[in-house]
């Protein structure tokens, strides 16, 4: 990485945890499974300022930008359970379908393997059920 790089990922760093300990001072130095607690899910319209239009407002929307992190979780395996179940939450609330979210992660299965995948498709269909109960 270049400094210059360095201290543009610093001050983004920076940025983003002053944003989370203004809009939630429980937020500092907690620990990341715990979050999805706190935080279940942001309305839409902030999703779409903090990610969508945040680091680069004409590029990818929040929608998109959800579905690709969901891509980068289900490659990570188990270890993102917490981080994948908010962003599978935040990722619905943001306008994506089941259906998109499902053939993100069956499309991972090249990368991560067919064991992430399918931990991947479990922890959805969890958070799908989920959102499902409070719909109803």
């Amino acid at each position: 990485m270049t400094e210059a790089f360095t201290q543009i990922f610093q001050q983004m760093m920076e940025q983003g945890q002053k944003m989370a300990a203004a809009f939630r001072p429980a937020l500092e130095g907690m620990d990341v499974k715990g979050f999805e607690k706190l935080f279940p899910t942001m309305p839409k319209e902030w999703i779409e300022a903090w990610f969508g239009k945040t680091f680069n407002p004409e590029g990818l929307d929040a929608r998109t930008r959800l579905l690709v992190t969901i891509a980068a979780l289900t490659v990570l395996g188990a270890q993102a359970e917490p981080q994948m179940r908010l962003t599978i939450r935040q990722a619905l609330t943001a306008g994506a379908t089941k259906r998109e979210i499902a053939e993100v992660i069956w499309q991972m299965s090249m990368f991560g393997g067919l064991p992430a995948m399918q931990k991947a498709l479990e922890i959805a269909q969890s958070v799908f059920a989920e959102t499902e109960e409070k719909d109803a």
